[in-house]
């Protein structure tokens, strides 16, 4: 039965088991629950299972190099659910404290295993929301990766800080206006796309495009966002709207 198969009250009650019993992994040098729920195939008992470390972490000081030692032992786990679990949970330590993070991400990102390679994008975006400059600083060392799937990824991991904040994403993604591979330009007309629809944002991307170089890419991204507009009925815009502040705006 999976985690959300199970009644409100039955979802709390594992909860708190999985936090007593991971304590007592920490306490007693073990590692036994935090494996077990970190490789359980349920995506839920996972998450469960590193948002516990996190809040660990952060609250019990004397906690966190023991959970450091676990995290980089789960990182080389044969598991890819284990290790996939090791980088959202230095995610979730990220938010406050992003020093602990680079070495790990790092490792994660030349994993075979996209899921893997998909938990740092994860846990940038989440790590975007609370802790920006860090997260940011992280993806610019993979801008020009010579891996364009890794590419793609770090474009895709600044793209909920972008749809808040598009100002600090913008100068990014102007620096990748003449990608060649064709899946890491959609990924950066995705982003695009997705970081103009909140109130006072479209304006921001379509100024910054307007200083833009390559207008085939620029085209291509005005498009994106008036679809996006049509896709997306809470939209601050309609697309009408959109388009017309486009046509007034764009030169």
């Amino acid at each position: 039965m999976g985690f959300y198969d199970l009644s409100k009250k039955k979802r709390e009650e594992l909860v708190n088991k999985m936090e007593d019993e991971i304590s007592r992994d920490l306490k007693n040098k073990e590692t036994t629950h935090i494996y077990k729920y970190s490789s359980d195939t349920d995506t839920y008992i996972r998450k469960n299972a590193y948002l516990v470390l996190g809040r660990k972490y952060h609250n019990e000081e004397e906690c966190r190099d023991r959970i450091i030692g676990i995290l980089d032992k789960m990182l080389s786990s044969d598991d890819d659910k284990i290790r996939q679990t090791a980088v959202y949970a230095y995610g979730e330590i990220g938010k406050k404290d992003a020093t602990m993070i680079e070495g790990p991400f790092q490792k994660a990102m030349e994993d075979e295993r996209s899921t893997v390679r998909n938990a740092v994008v994860g846990a940038l975006k989440q790590m975007g929301q609370k802790n920006p400059q860090p997260t940011l600083d992280f993806a610019k060392q993979y801008l020009d990766h010579t891996n364009p799937e890794i590419r793609r990824e770090m474009v895709h991991g600044i793209e909920l800080r972008g749809r808040t904040h598009p100002e600090d994403v913008l100068p990014i993604l102007a620096d990748l206006q003449d990608e060649e591979d064709k899946k890491v330009r959609k990924m950066i007309i995705h982003v695009l796309g997705q970081i103009s629809y909140k109130k006072g944002c479209l304006e921001k991307v379509v100024a910054e495009l307007g200083q833009w170089e390559n207008q085939e890419m620029v085209q291509e991204a005005l498009q994106e966002i008036i679809n996006v507009h049509k896709r997306y009925k809470f939209a601050a815009k309609s697309p009408e709207e959109a388009r017309k502040y486009i046509e007034e705006n764009f030169k």
